[in-house]
């Protein structure tokens, strides 16, 4: 017997900014079926990931929610913790890299690659943002397309015509953060020298270790010549400072792929068996995996070798690389529902179903994947309700009624037994190539011939005839075998469908090498439904639940940008009939002590006067300017205490916010106190 392999495998981080949908799930399914593949076959198998949490975008969602972003990635993590738990991703560790591992090990990588000479400064003249004090990614940056004129693009490509540009060439550019028009400023910048490594790179990358269309496209970068990359960020920033340079961070590109290392060093410190040195030194002899998307290649198979080489340590065995998720042969979209998060997906359906119809469409190639869910529904039900699960249920009353659950030794077809036996070699040789697809098909065929069998043999016949219920119970012993066989080719992919059928089998947890074997003379246990088919309404109710989830209108923000904000809940006609819209005279407008953003309004709206607070300042910096204007006043709006007094109503505005509020204003003739129909 060969002697078990160490392997460490990893999935991509999941960014700490926003939910799981179903196109990351395709690479978490898709690394915990190889997985556990690899522990049933008796390997040590160790699986971990993390959070990625750190970068500018967090920072500036977790000012927006008034939190701290230490806050906002730990309630994350624990979402996505749950996501993943909730599809069977079974995680040895799953980490965060704003930890102390990650910033102890990022740390001692930078300051080797600093004394070995790779790390290089020098100025760099970026867009500063004056109202944020704070420089301005290419994607915080927006304005008009110096090649096609299109309004409204980022600082580093067109989406209209597709053009790439700097940012400096953009025209009328501004903050898609604070809307101000920013201004150019010179920071001092920390380079990797990528460069260094260009003879290292183009042998290890043409060693095996990636699949081939990606060793070509990576090949077409190093043929271009590599270019020193930019790992330092200028305050403020959420990150891990640069040692001896206060103000500066390391770009979280840099410390995001360590976070592989930081959850396995997290582990190891819990666990004494396991030691970080044996899988991570530069003569290790355990094998390291990365499961990622085709969209950061550049990062996993240039910039993360290079820095463990110049750092001292082993580069990954492999990067196995996947495509994208399609939906109905579409890229998912939030007005169609098919931008399905995976907290939605499980709300309406058993998560092994997607675990099973990915498993049937993931091969060994980058080719991005369709989950056309007409076919979702036809093959689940075929294959799993169908074939697989149909077996057990055809099988199991007979035994249970005719001999009292004993499953009695049977050798009713020893070639079928042999073929299933036969066949596991080839199963397992899928599996560990990632070929998923083609172990799916080998395995639904083997279901096809015993249910051909069974059918065959019909032990519903037969047990309706006298002196044949003997060999009723040995075909149908023989179809809870291959049942049996079926579930441990499937365990990898449908780890609670195993668990049931282990539960009726009344077995230990099945290992790969059980295939080899069958129960003879064994008492089963109480057979239950192991899974039900998917009906059609479950799809259009997730479908629908999407829709409500994320429908969504383009709505301008502060800060001049367009955003995606969900739809309010639709109102009866009576109940808008039922707002007083009024003509008020503004008479008295002021500023409000210790406020940033109120105006204190007095309304003349004909018989009575009102007080109201208004957050209108940024637009009106004179609010003397207001005195004397029509405007138009909720009147039976229920009055709202507030630190500064009480608003006694609401006088309506629209505009994108900041300088761009219009308070609105009737047409001349209105009179004070009139009613708006």
């Amino acid at each position: 017997m060969s002697e078990a392999r160490k392997i460490l495998v990893t999935s991509a981080l999941p960014y700490a900014n926003g939910s799981i949908h179903l196109g990351h799930m395709v690479e978490y399914i898709q690394t915990d079926i190889w997985v556990r593949f690899q522990k049933m076959s008796g390997n040590q198998c160790i699986y971990v990931c993390a959070s990625d949490a750190h970068g500018s975008a967090i920072m500036l969602r977790a000012d927006k929610e008034g939190i701290s972003p230490e806050q906002l990635i730990e309630n994350v993590r624990q979402e996505h913790s749950t996501d993943f738990a909730d599809f069977g991703v079974a995680f040895d560790n799953f980490h965060s890299t704003h930890s102390e591992e990650n910033r102890v090990l990022s740390e001692a990588i930078y300051l080797k690659l600093r004394d070995a000479g790779h790390i290089a400064t020098r100025s760099v003249t970026q867009y500063f943002d004056p109202e944020k004090g704070m420089f301005l990614a290419d994607r915080f940056i927006k304005g008009t397309c110096p090649k096609c004129g299109s309004a409204d693009q980022y600082g580093d490509n067109c989406e209209k015509c597709g053009a790439t540009y700097a940012p400096t060439e953009l025209k009328d550019p501004r903050s898609a953060i604070s809307g101000a028009v920013p201004v150019l400023r010179d920071s001092k910048h920390f380079f990797f020298k990528l460069p260094d490594f260009d003879a290292m790179l183009k042998s290890w990358t043409r060693s095996g270790a990636l699949q081939e269309s990606v060793a070509n496209k990576i090949a077409e970068w190093l043929d271009a010549g590599l270019q020193e990359w930019d790992i330092s960020r200028d305050a403020p920033y959420f990150g891990f400072e640069i040692p001896g340079e206060p103000g500066k961070f390391f770009y979280v590109w840099l410390d995001a792929p360590i976070g592989y290392m930081a959850s396995f060093k997290n582990l190891c410190e819990r666990t004494p068996e396991l030691d970080f040195d044996a899988f991570w030194n530069k003569d290790s002899s355990a094998e390291v995996y990365h499961f990622i998307g085709k969209d950061i290649v550049n990062f996993h198979a240039l910039f993360w070798p290079a820095m463990l080489e110049g750092a001292g340590y082993r580069k990954p065995t492999a990067l196995n690389v996947h495509g994208f998720l399609t939906v109905d042969g579409q890229k998912m979209s939030k007005s169609r529902g098919t931008f399905i998060k995976a907290r939605t997906y499980l709300d309406h359906l058993n998560p092994e179903y997607l675990r099973y119809y990915f498993a049937s469409k993931l091969g060994r190639g980058v080719d991005d994947l369709d989950l056309n869910l007409e076919d979702f529904v036809q093959k689940v039900n075929s294959d799993l309700v169908g074939k697989v699960v149909n077996i057990a249920s055809r099988c199991a009353g007979f035994i249970h009624k005719g001999n009292a659950g004993l499953l009695v030794a049977s050798d009713a077809a020893p070639e079928l037994s042999e073929a299933f036996r036969a066949a596991a070699p080839s199963i397992a040789e899928a599996y560990e190539t990632r070929d998923f697809a083609r172990a799916m098909r080998e395995i639904m065929a083997l279901a096809d011939r015993a249910n051909a069998w069974i059918a065959d043999k019909a032990p519903w016949a037969l047990a309706k005839q006298d002196g044949k219920q003997a060999e009723v119970q040995e075909i149908c012993a023989l179809g809870v075998n291959l049942f049996r066989q079926l579930v441990i080719f499937l365990k990898p992919v449908l780890p609670n469908l195993a668990a049931a059928a282990e539960q009726f089998l009344n077995v230990a947890p099945l290992r790969w090498d059980d295939h080899r074997s069958l129960l003879a003379n064994h008492q089963l246990n109480a057979f239950t439904p192991l899974l039900t088919r998917i009906e059609p309404a479950k799809i259009e109710a997730m479908i629908e639940s999407s829709r409500e989830d994320l429908a969504a209108a383009e709505v301008p923000k502060g800060n001049g940008e367009l955003s995606k904000e969900p739809l309010a809940a639709e109102i009866a006609f009576d109940a808008f009939a039922a707002v007083d819209l009024r003509i008020a005279l503004i008479e008295k407008c002021e500023f409000v002590e210790g406020a940033d953003k109120l105006l204190r309004l007095t309304l003349d709206i004909g018989d009575a006067k009102r007080n109201v607070f208004s957050g209108i300042k940024s637009a009106y910096p004179d609010p003397s300017a207001l005195e004397g204007r029509l405007t138009l006043y909720v009147a039976n709006l229920a009055a709202r205490k507030m630190k500064f007094g009480v608003s006694e109503g609401m006088v309506l505005a629209a505009g994108p916010g900041g300088e761009e509020i219009y308070l609105l204003s009737p047409d001349s003739g209105a009179k004070p106190g009139q009613r708006v129909k």
